[in-house]
């Protein structure tokens, strides 16, 4: 099995396309701007963009941006010469020259602090960099890959993203989808995630109910692949499809079900009497009334997720951007007005 196949698991379109890119592009050096929501596999796409290339033999390294303060990311990733600051009681080589010969990975580009991204454009230049508290330069050789789950034009717009550092990054491109529009991926992935917990746990292969796949194609994923892993771990672990599938419904429906039943439910005193008055209103307000309710509770909960990121949003919500828009008018949610 090449390297592809057995990195990026899956049969759908989307997921057929990023391979033939990546069998594409693994010899390229082309700088690699890879996107996509959390946990949908991006560091495995760079993993096999790098094994399938003539640095395999190379180091892979990998540096999350945004699990760094600033500061302390710049010494990281370029390195510091002894008595650049307190506490540099020796000289450390950065994480560019420690992938001198492969491929560096900087994961959460888009958090990246912008004094740091200044730098980073004149080493994806020319590769070329001098360490903290030292004039002299060090040139490296190594494929520079970024992975982010934001969206960069929106940051850009903001005034939290050089434009000019997105063109350096973004020569190739490859978007994830996110788990809930590629269905069909649902059963390659469990079927993986279950052989690899067994041969690495010990335990008896566990066989999912028949009707298991069905509920697990139609939920969510809002964690995507690697929330699906978690859930296989766990099955193969304690073997009770109905809990984790009662887990899985109660997390689906907690967004809108419980705040939908909270904002609309009234305790019915005196039931009775009310019933004798007609109080109650027609059935059909009602379900008129809570169904935008729920859509302008999902609505703004989603925006506020994605930052108001309205593109991000749409597709969360799987409907068209203009539609977005008319709903955030209708329901009076465009938090600058």
């Amino acid at each position: 099995m090449e390297i592809c196949d057995k990195l990026i698991i899956g049969q759908s379109p989307a997921i057929q396309k990023i391979k033939n890119l990546v069998r594409q592009v693994s010899n390229s050096d082309l700088n690699v701007l890879i996107c996509g929501d959390s946990g949908v596999g991006k560091e495995l796409v760079a993993q096999a963009l790098h094994l399938g290339s003539h640095r395999k033999e190379g180091p892979f390294v990998k540096v999350n941006c945004a699990a760094i303060p600033g500061e302390l990311l710049e010494s990281e990733l370029f390195g510091y010469e002894k008595g650049a600051f307190t506490g540099a009681d020796r000289r450390k080589k950065g994480k560019f020259e420690v992938a001198h010969r492969g491929t560096m990975l900087l994961d959460e580009i888009g958090d990246m602090a912008l004094f740091l991204q200044s730098k980073m454009l004149q080493v994806l230049q020319d590769l070329q960099f001098s360490r903290l508290g030292s004039k002299k330069d060090v040139k490296v050789d190594c494929w520079i890959m970024a992975a982010t789950n934001q969206d960069l034009d929106v940051r850009i717009r903001e005034g939290l993203f050089r434009q000019d550092l997105y063109y350096r990054l973004n020569i190739i491109r490859i978007f994830i989808p996110p788990l809930r529009e590629r269905p069909e991926d649902i059963q390659p992935l469990i079927e993986h995630f279950t052989k690899h917990f067994t041969e690495n746990t010990e335990r008896p292969l566990f066989r999912l109910p028949a009707e298991s796949l069905e509920f697990l194609q139609r939920y969510p994923w809002p964690g995507n692949v690697r929330e699906l892993k978690n859930v296989v771990g766990r099955l193969m672990l304690i073997g009770d499809w109905e809990t984790v599938k009662r887990e899985l419904s109660d997390r689906n429906t907690t967004l809108i079900g419980r705040e939908f039943v909270s904002s609309t439910s009234a305790p019915l005193t005196n039931g009775p009497e009310l019933v004798q008055k007609k109080t109650f209103p027609p059935l059909k307000e009602v379900k008129k009334k809570a169904i935008r309710e729920a859509e302008s509770k999902l609505i703004r909960a989603v925006l506020e997720e994605t930052g108001w990121n309205r593109k991000q949003a749409a597709k969360i919500l799987q409907i068209s951007y203009k539609a977005l828009l008319y709903k955030i008018k209708e329901f009076n949610l465009d938090p600058t007005e």
